[in-house]
């Protein structure tokens, strides 16, 4: 398991009605990000957090908030979420038609820049903006509802863009059916920050789910 290795809890599997006390009981547990799943019923089937949302749980933690915009279009939200509280802001390849101007926008206003790609799209989409992302987000499940089975086929798209990275400084994350069972080939793979939404909050004792993650990476 790579030294720089890290888990984010998604909330998207929390509690709504005590969302802030999820937030810091997570921070408490051990979490590295917060990841914070965006949706907009358009681009995906479901929504969740808004910009005063986020605001609002920002003062719960000192942690990264790793935010995955699944909307379209994004760009004219960028600073909102950024002003909200993002300190990862991370957007669909599916969806934005300048990406590289995205990328570039996010790292202009002082955020890191990520590039997140659903399980039919190809890695190579990121031959281009490489050098202008923080963050690459696999999709291993189809984005829009959590709870959902892990995709094999994309364990393979996960060592390539990891041959892609090289030495570059750049996250590999996975999101979607990460549990005890498959964290483990994820990163062997190459990802070095995981999502976990049930896996997390599922068992309700958050300290013991993290913990039962990172023993189960390797």
């Amino acid at each position: 398991m790579a030294a720089d290795f890290k888990i984010a809890p998604s909330i998207l599997s929390s509690d709504f009605a005590r969302l802030g006390d999820e937030v810091k009981a997570i921070d408490a547990a051990g979490c590295d990000y917060v990841h914070i799943d965006v949706m907009d019923g358009h681009f995906v089937p479901n929504l969740t957090f808004g910009p005063p949302i986020i605001s609002c749980i920002r003062p719960c933690t000192d942690k990264v908030f790793d935010v995955h915009l699944m909307i379209n279009p994004a760009q004219p939200y960028l600073q909102d979420y950024a002003d909200a509280g993002a300190d990862i802001i991370t957007v669909h390849a599916e969806a934005d038609a300048h990406l590289d101007r995205s990328l570039q926008f996010i790292r202009s206003i002082g955020k890191k820049a990520g590039i997140s790609l659903n399980p039919g799209t190809p890695e190579t989409v990121v031959e281009y903006v490489i050098d202008k992302v923080d963050l690459i987000l696999v999709m291993s499940v189809n984005p829009g509802f959590g709870g959902q089975s892990f995709i094999g086929s994309q364990l393979e798209k996960i060592r390539r863009l990891r041959q892609m990275i090289g030495e570059r400084p750049i996250d590999l994350e996975v999101d979607g059916g990460i549990n005890t069972k498959t964290i483990g080939d994820v990163v062997a793979a190459g990802a070095n920050v995981v999502v976990a939404g049930s896996a997390v909050f599922n068992d309700g004792d958050y300290e013991k789910s993290i913990s039962a993650l990172r023993a189960a990476a390797g």
